[in-house]
């Protein structure tokens, strides 16, 4: 698999050379899509060897930093360029593609060669309550401002400001939690999956190396999405949903699966629905506060299909979880729901 990862980073020069080229948007932007999946994966494996060389604080931090650093910088860049259909919609995909299209994926493939897999249902609940925490503050956000009739766009403004707040506060105390007083629920199933083979220094290198090329592919990315969107025919709110969380979650899918292989579901688990956490209660309200320093100032309050899906892929999920337990079947009704979502958001205008 790893062989796989580094033989698409041959799309890194040859996205740049169409750029340079000035060859279709189409062509390039699933070229530098193809480039931005083995460098997301890099930049999670560089966090992750960095974690076990230091800490478990400052593992917190990178994780909290560099977890879905692809998607925060495919993100800035869309901010920047005015698309808030596309950074709201990528937040929605991202959430989604991890609860129902990653988690699909992993409890499947672990269930084809085990009747079922058992993980530990205290720590997954703690995660799906934060989950939808982040769906309720979603929903104050889109909604309460239209009750409220507030017309006033400072106030509107000011108000996701301040629900942003709130969620990165609660997202820290989730953090608080897994890392220090209740970090023995998110061991069960570790083992040596967390020791180093990197050096530091080649940790750090590969990290900001990765970031900085992730940058560059993502600025290619976001700047044909306008056009490609027109030539396929495509809304921006489908491409953000759809193709754009899926290169962000690459390197998610590959990792959760093969820990789901291996019989460490606690891991599978922690990879899906602790990155959809991460999107939605850390890099969401992150996007609020980076987009004041720009023309178009982005707010909490999202479409209604876009609310509709993220609610009931938490809910699934949480019912699922529930019991402890997976098998195949609730591999396959999750990844169904996904499909049914994605064709939803094909037809949404």
């Amino acid at each position: 698999m790893d062989n796989f990862f580094l033989c698409l980073l041959v799309f890194i020069p040859i996205a740049a050379i169409a750029n340079f080229l000035h060859a279709p948007a189409t062509a390039i932007f699933f070229l530098s899509a193809l480039a931005i999946i083995p460098l997301a994966k890099y930049i999670g494996q560089a966090t992750e060897e960095l974690a076990a060389k230091t800490s478990a604080s400052f593992g917190g931090f990178l994780n909290v930093t560099f977890g879905n650093a692809t998607e925060l910088i495919i993100g800035i860049f869309a901010l920047r360029a005015g698309l808030l259909t596309v950074v709201k919609a990528s937040i929605t995909g991202s959430v989604i593609g991890n609860l129902l299209l990653v988690l699909g994926s992993a409890i499947m493939a672990g269930g084809i060669i085990r009747k079922k897999q058992i993980f530990n249902r205290a720590g997954a609940l703690a995660g799906g309550s934060t989950l939808f925490l982040g769906v309720i503050a979603l929903v104050i956000s889109t909604f309460i401002p239209v009750a409220a009739s507030l017309t006033n766009g400072t106030a509107v403004k000011w108000f996701s400001i301040l629900i942003a707040a709130c969620m990165i506060v609660a997202y820290l105390a989730s953090l608080f939690f897994s890392i220090f007083t209740h970090k023995h629920l998110y061991l069960s199933d570790v083992g040596g999956e967390n020791e180093s083979e990197w050096s530091l220094a080649k940790g750090i290198v590969v990290l900001f190396g990765a970031t900085i090329a992730v940058a560059w592919m993502s600025n290619m990315l976001v700047g044909t999405i306008s056009v490609m969107a027109q030539n396929m025919g495509w809304t921006d709110v489908f491409i953000g949903v759809v193709l754009v969380a899926i290169v962000g979650n690459a390197a998610e899918h590959t990792s959760a699966i093969v820990m789901a292989i291996k019989d460490k579901m606690d891991l599978a688990l922690q990879i899906a629905i602790g990155s959809a956490t991460q999107m939605i209660m850390f890099v969401a309200p992150v996007f609020v506060f980076i987009s004041l320093i720009f023309k178009n100032q982005m707010t909490l309050a999202f479409d209604a299909l876009e609310l509709a899906s993220m609610f009931l892929a938490v809910l699934i999920v949480n019912i699922i979880i529930e019991d402890g337990e997976s098998n195949w079947l609730e591999g396959v009704q999750l990844l169904i729901s996904y499909i049914i979502m994605a064709i939803a958001f094909f037809f949404h205008q």
